[in-house]
């Protein structure tokens, strides 16, 4: 493979789902001669990560320096889902110019549904990226079916989800000293519930801060509830609903994913309460630490009890059976099988960008 290839989307911190897949991905392609792109400021220097001030055109000069004829793995979200009026035309242009293959990884599953809210500009913009792509990498068989029916997309478009191999490092690395003290109240309690999204209504935070409320009224039980806050978005009008008069609920930002792994461990019971989810490597993350999953009923949902989004009763009721009576969800079936799913990932994301990996 003599193409370079470069992999350009976000890198940790914040610590979103895609920024993970992401450093996933760098990590087990490290071995391999490719190039990282990131307009995200990454923890630690790296000779081979290029960071680009996206604002600031810093795409340009990137394209020109290292973009001629290489293939670009572009999980960005300015290009296509959220198509930019200036970095999109400017990529367009730079393609016919300098002749690189734009591989465009879709992990946005919201997609479907804001298209049809998209203005008269915006529909343009997305056409003419979608008619410059040579090959969609897509994370679900709807994304798929959109692109191919609605959208008419003619190029190949090969369905990967998001989901790679753990890093074992990061999974047995201990906790921070100040996650420990930030964790100390929520370690103290009865039972633990932990969620993970931002304070924005379509994240469901004040659902799950209700059926915590609730069994704790009904129980008597010392239920706390951690909620992981990536911090990319704030309703501080929502935020202050959720917390209000609730002491037993503790808020930690921008958690580094290493850091994430050890909450999960040490909670009973995982909560992903939001209305749109292109895959969820956190609800799978959970199951890799051997904790339960209550989901709404989007993305990835095997192995986890689920509910309608915005359903607190169901969720309440879900929430009692696992903190209380026995679950009857097998977590160790669903984390080898998981496992496997995700090596089998990494090797056909690897075969689509021309890569050879060992695993």
């Amino acid at each position: 493979m003599n193409k370079r290839i470069i992999l350009f989307g976000p890198l940790p911190p914040p610590h979103g789902g895609v920024a993970i897949y992401l450093k996933a991905l760098t990590a087990h392609l490290s071995g391999s001669d490719i190039r990282v792109w990131t307009y995200t400021r990454p923890s630690q220097n790296d000779a081979n990560v290029r960071f680009i001030a996206h604002r600031r055109l810093g795409t340009l000069w990137a394209l020109l320096a290292e973009g001629r004829r290489s293939r670009i793995l572009d999980a960005t979200h300015f290009h296509l889902e959220y198509p930019n009026p200036l970095l999109l035309p400017i990529w367009l242009l730079l393609k016919r110019f300098l002749g690189f293959e734009w591989y465009k990884n879709i992990l946005d599953g919201s997609l479907p549904k804001r298209y049809p809210q998209f203005g008269r500009m915006q529909r343009w913009l997305f056409r003419r990226g979608v008619k410059a792509v040579d090959e969609f990498v897509v994370v679900s068989d709807d994304l798929r079916l959109w692109l191919r029916d609605d959208m008419k997309v003619r190029q190949p478009i090969t369905v990967i989800p998001c989901l790679l191999p753990p890093l074992q490092s990061e999974m047995e690395q201990a906790p921070s000293i100040e996650i420990e003290q930030s964790l100390a109240p929520y370690l103290s309690r009865d039972r633990r519930v932990c969620s993970i999204g931002v304070f924005f209504p379509s994240y469901g935070f004040q659902d799950v801060a209700y059926a915590v409320d609730e069994l704790r009224k009904r129980t008597g039980k010392d239920i706390g509830l951690v909620l992981l806050d990536g911090g990319f978005v704030c309703d501080e009008g929502y935020r202050d609903e959720v917390l209000r008069d609730r002491g037993w609920i503790t808020v930690l930002t921008k958690v580094p994913n290493s850091d994430v792994y050890q909450i999960l461990k040490h909670s009973d019971v995982f909560v992903r309460a939001v209305s749109e989810e292109g895959y969820g490597i956190s609800r799978v993350e959970a199951l890799w630490c051997g904790t339960s999953v209550i989901a709404t009923r989007v993305g990835e949902t095997r192995g986890m009890l689920l509910y309608d989004f915005g359903d607190r009763e169901q969720l309440t009721s879900h929430l009692q059976s696992v903190l209380f009576d026995v679950s009857a969800i097998h977590e160790n079936q669903w984390s080898e099988m998981y496992r496997k799913e995700a090596e089998e990932n990494l090797v056909k994301l690897a075969g689509v960008l021309g890569l050879e990996i060992d695993t």
